[in-house]
């Protein structure tokens, strides 16, 4: 049985990154993400994960249930698989570039995203147990708006144009 991912998306003004490396247990991974053609319903990436001098890569296929949950079909790859998967980019997406910072906080993984092309703000995401499960954020976290259900701020919509300026 396909794993279910359930995650919350906040947009947030740029925070401290000299902060955020320094925090307890903090994971930063540079990540080149790319969309494949995929068939309708479904959205393929892969991912080149770049973690403390190591290099990993990741195919993952995802299928909406409802707006805060996925069937996540996720698992590492070789190199020459990754080589051969990039053949089937969707070339109608840009490749996306972006430093994750996994930062553990209360009973949570938060994960926040850095993207070049944004300098005055991120996007922050905490996976959940349950759709209603309860979650705090630390308070060096200003949360603009909670973008969950904005087609906007999905990695997918992102790779398709240029970003959008409204904060």
């Amino acid at each position: 049985m396909t794993p279910i991912e359930t995650e919350r998306k906040f947009l947030i003004r740029m925070p401290d990154i000299s902060l955020l490396r320094s925090l307890e247990g903090v994971r930063g991974k540079d990540i080149l993400q790319t969309y494949l053609a995929s068939e309708s319903g479904k959205n393929s990436r892969l991912r080149r994960v770049c973690e403390d001098g190591r290099v990993s890569y990741i195919k993952t296929i995802k299928q909406r249930i409802s707006v805060l949950s996925a069937y996540e079909d996720e698992c590492e790859i070789s190199e020459e698989q990754y080589e051969r998967e990039l053949e089937n980019a969707d070339k109608s997406k840009n490749a996306i570039v972006k430093t994750r910072y996994c930062i553990p906080y209360s009973d949570h993984i938060i994960e926040i995203d850095i993207y070049p092309f944004w300098s005055d703000r991120a996007i922050l995401e905490v996976e959940l147990e349950s759709e209603n499960e309860s979650f705090s954020l630390p308070g060096y976290i200003s949360v603009v708006k909670e973008v969950s259900d904005d087609k906007r701020y999905k990695n997918t919509k992102l790779a398709e144009s240029v970003p959008f300026d409204e904060i």
